[in-house]
């Protein structure tokens, strides 16, 4: 189980777009974090792996550089 909060103006919306729909409002809820979830787990993944490249002092390879070495270069 999971409680949110949400600002006024937003709860209005979905009360209005659930009752309009003939939806719960965890419908839309869901839907909503579907949607969302995958594209903020990419970013802060992404961003949580960067810094770990950052602090472990690796050099960074060109990208020109990595494909001409994976024979992807023209």
């Amino acid at each position: 189980m999971l409680t949110v909060r949400l600002p006024k103006e937003m709860e209005q919306r979905l009360e209005i777009l659930a009752r309009e729909t003939k939806r719960p409002k965890s419908f839309y809820v869901r839907a909503a974090l579907e949607r969302c979830l995958e594209d903020l787990e990419d970013a802060y993944l992404a961003e949580a792996e960067y810094e770990r490249f950052l602090a472990s002092g690796e050099e960074a390879i060109p990208a020109e550089e990595l494909e001409r070495q994976l024979g992807l270069a023209d």
